[in-house]
C-alpha cells in the first residue's frame, strides 16, 4: 500500500497587468514563499526559474502579468502566469551563443509538460513539474 496523496495545495497572486520588472521580483519571491510554506523548496528550484522565464516573457512580449498561480498536488507542481496578449509563446531552435532567447527553451527542458491556453482576451501559460517525493 502506497502513500496517501497529498493535499492540493492553491496559491494566486493578482498583479493586475504590471509591466515592470518589479511584478517579475514580487512573483519570484512569492513562489519562494509558497514552495517554503509548502516545504517545497530545496526541491523546487526549477520551478523558481520556471517562474522567473514565464514572467519576465510576459513583461516583455505579452504588455505585462495580470496573475501568478501556483498548485501543488500529489507529486506535480504547476506554475501559471496569465498575461493580456492573445499570442502563444514559441519554441525556437535554440542557439546557445545568443544573448537572450533562451526563456521558453529553459521551460520546455525544466517542465514535465507546458503549454498554453486563452484566457479572456489574453492567454495563460502554465508548465507541470515532477517533484521528487
Amino acid at each position: 500500500m502506497g502513500s496517501p496523496p497529498r493535499a492540493a495545495h492553491h496559491r494566486e497572486l493578482a498583479l493586475g497587468e504590471t509591466a515592470d520588472l518589479e511584478a517579475c521580483s514580487r512573483g519570484i519571491a512569492w513562489v519562494r514563499q509558497a514552495l517554503t510554506d509548502w516545504g517545497l523548496l530545496a526541491q523546487g528550484q526549477d520551478a523558481l526559474l520556471i517562474a522567473a522565464e514565464l514572467l519576465s516573457n510576459a513583461v516583455k512580449h505579452a504588455g505585462g502579468v495580470r496573475r501568478l498561480t501556483l498548485t501543488h498536488r500529489d507529486d506535480l507542481l504547476r506554475v501559471a502566469v496569465t498575461d493580456p496578449s492573445p499570442e502563444p509563446p514559441r519554441l525556437r531552435a535554440h542557439r546557445p551563443d545568443s544573448i537572450g532567447g533562451h526563456g521558453v527553451f529553459l521551460v520546455d527542458r525544466l517542465a514535465q509538460r507546458w503549454g498554453t491556453r486563452p484566457n479572456g482576451r489574453g492567454k495563460t501559460v502554465w508548465a507541470t513539474l515532477a517533484l521528487p517525493r
